[in-house]
């Protein structure tokens, strides 16, 4: 029997590159460092090319019955509480892209690719296995791991995230850079929405050196809240739970109506956002590296477990029927690096020039969107939403 291929890291672009392989009829072992697999976080945006992506792992039917399909994306100035441009999300939209936008619970989404590699007979996954490093010998790939023994495979994807112990020994670049953004997260029952704001859209209100989110969950029972403020933090934190006190400082000059939304928060958590410039070089080897862990991205561009479910379709599209592991595994990384860098920059650049500017800048800002119609929209977002992220002579749309 052929080995496995080894994928560390049993997050959601863990098991999106262990279903797709196992829709090649690949062999995958998922290790995973926590005791149980699961999502932390809460809501996550997803684009027309994440719903490509959820058809070619086989999970497209379950996720149209799980998700909140949105009808627009509405661009608010949170000074003024006037709306800057609206996106319509609905049949022209879905017409244009080939499929929807809608929003999901990460716990959910994690869980629907979570039962298809389960269900599909050819996805071991171990719990309490911490990758530690690799080595490898030209025809096999080791991952050594923390307090357990060795783990031997013919091919190893580190997705173990931002951190990644993998790809610290492959490319030794040091710590993520730290971006200075706070974002603090909560999750609210829709009765303790102010009843102005439980619109069936995402919207986004955009101010000086912060933004507000917020958009139905669950079928419309509970709002998911983002805040961000750019409060120039240098030191990393992931989940720190705060008060509402903390999460409201900065927000005076902000409109009452998206301050009313700090206001009905609960229980938020508090991270600092991390990031990391793009690199070209993904692979060692016989070792590949995939979603955080080849391209940590801002979360303003809403496209970071889109571009991991597209790296685990590239990958096993790569390695179906590969003879020569190393070859394919650079294939894989020719397909992936200069979309995700792309994706990579404009993060960066979304969150400076049209979520955060004031002054003159916001009101540039405000100029242009203000005159963009729906076309234009759709005109401008058609290389991230329409592609699935493949060549087209590997079966890219």
């Amino acid at each position: 029997m052929t080995d496995p291929i080894l994928i560390a890291g049993g997050g959601i672009g863990g098991l999106a590159a262990a279903s797709a392989l196992a829709g090649k009829g690949i062999r995958s072992i998922v290790l995973e460092q926590a005791g149980e697999l699961g999502e932390i976080g809460a809501g996550i945006q997803i684009g027309p090319n994440g719903f490509h992506c959820f058809d070619a792992l086989g999970i497209g039917p379950q996720m149209r019955e799980t998700a909140v399909f949105i009808d627009a994306l509405r661009l608010m100035d949170a000074q003024t509480a006037e709306e800057i441009t609206r996106v319509p999300l609905e049949d022209d939209f879905r017409a244009h892209f080939g499929n929807p936008y809608a929003v999901v619970h990460r716990a959910q989404l994690h869980q629907l690719l979570l039962d298809r590699c389960r269900d599909s007979g050819l996805v071991e996954i171990r719990t309490r296995h911490a990758a530690t490093g690799y080595s490898q010998d030209g025809s096999k790939v080791a991952l050594h791991c923390r307090d357990q023994p060795d783990v031997t495979g013919r091919a190893l994807i580190g997705a173990e995230g931002l951190r990644s112990p993998i790809r610290a020994q492959m490319l030794d670049d040091g710590e993520p850079r730290v971006s200075g953004h706070t974002t603090y997260r909560s999750v609210i029952p829709r009765e303790a929405m102010p009843e102005d704001l439980r619109i069936n859209a995402a919207t986004l209100w955009a101010g000086p050196k912060c933004h507000i989110v917020h958009y139905p969950l669950k079928g419309g029972t509970v709002f998911n809240l983002v805040v961000t403020y750019h409060r120039d933090v240098d030191e990393p934190v992931s989940g720190r739970p705060v008060t509402n006190e903390e999460v409201a400082v900065g927000f005076e000059h902000i409109h009452p109506t998206a301050r009313a939304v700090i206001e009905h928060g609960q229980n938020w958590k508090l991270w600092v956002l991390c990031d990391r410039d793009p690199v070209s070089r993904w692979t060692d080897g016989r070792v590949a590296l995939l979603g955080d862990a080849a391209h940590p991205m801002l979360q303003y561009f809403a496209q970071g477990a889109c571009m991991a479910m597209e790296d685990g379709v590239a990958l096993a599209v790569a390695l179906d029927a590969a003879e020569d592991i190393e070859a394919a595994l650079l294939r894989y990384q020719t397909m992936r690096a200069t979309r995700t860098a792309r994706v990579q920059m404009n993060s960066r650049l979304i969150g400076d020039y049209i979520y955060h500017p004031d002054d003159a800048k916001a009101a540039v800002r405000n100029e242009v969107m203000q005159a963009m119609t729906p076309q234009d929209w759709y005109d401008r977002l058609t290389w991230i939403y329409r592609s699935n992220g493949l060549p087209p002579d590997q079966g890219g749309i």
